[in-house]
């Protein structure tokens, strides 16, 4: 009789605790508030690139003094880069995909579903892609808004990769938000 295959399947609360406070967390920092039945509550962090209106580079936006009560803006139709408050380090044995949180895409917003960690994406926020998609009003972002969600998947019979993300990646050890690195 061959043995029973495990397919990949996400991490479920209990597991993602484990997972982020042992000696090595796969999450720093690590909130216990922000676990959910299957994923992880992740903020938005303290920097933008926002595009420039003098030149095709990215200018840096510092938002740390923003607040809930005093928002960064967003208006409409502008699309930005931000970064989590959260640093990653993926064991071999996991991916991580990004979602947005329903309530910011009720919002107007908008993420263009490029976050996904492999195993071996370590010492880095992930960077998201963010764009308003109303037509009149701004979204209102500040550092520390609960902006989406990491839902973590155990791979393939608990499989690594012959060649992690430490190996292949371009976006490793990289604890800021970051534009691509083939510009």
């Amino acid at each position: 009789m061959a043995p029973l295959r495990s397919f990949p399947m996400a991490l479920v609360d209990w597991q993602i605790t484990a997972r982020c406070t042992t000696v090595a967390p796969m999450v720093d920092p690590f909130d216990p508030q922000m676990v959910n039945p299957a994923s992880l509550d992740v903020r938005l962090g303290k920097t933008l690139l926002i595009e420039s209106v003098v030149s095709p580079e990215w200018v840096t936006l510092d938002i740390s003094d923003c607040t809930a009560e005093d928002p960064y803006l967003l208006a409409p139709g502008q699309f930005v880069l931000a970064e989590t408050l959260e640093v990653f380090y993926m064991p071999l044995d996991l991916t991580v995909d990004f979602k947005l949180k329903s309530s910011r895409a009720r919002e107007g917003l908008e993420h263009a579903k490029a976050g996904f960690g492999d195993p071996g994406w370590v010492g880095s926020k992930l960077t998201m892609e963010l764009r308003n998609n109303r037509q009149l009003w701004p979204v209102k972002l500040w550092p520390g808004l609960r902006i989406g969600q990491m839902v973590f998947t155990r791979n393939e019979d608990g499989a690594t990769p012959k060649r992690s993300y430490a190996q292949t990646g371009h976006y490793n050890n990289q604890p800021y938000v970051a534009p691509s690195w083939e510009q």
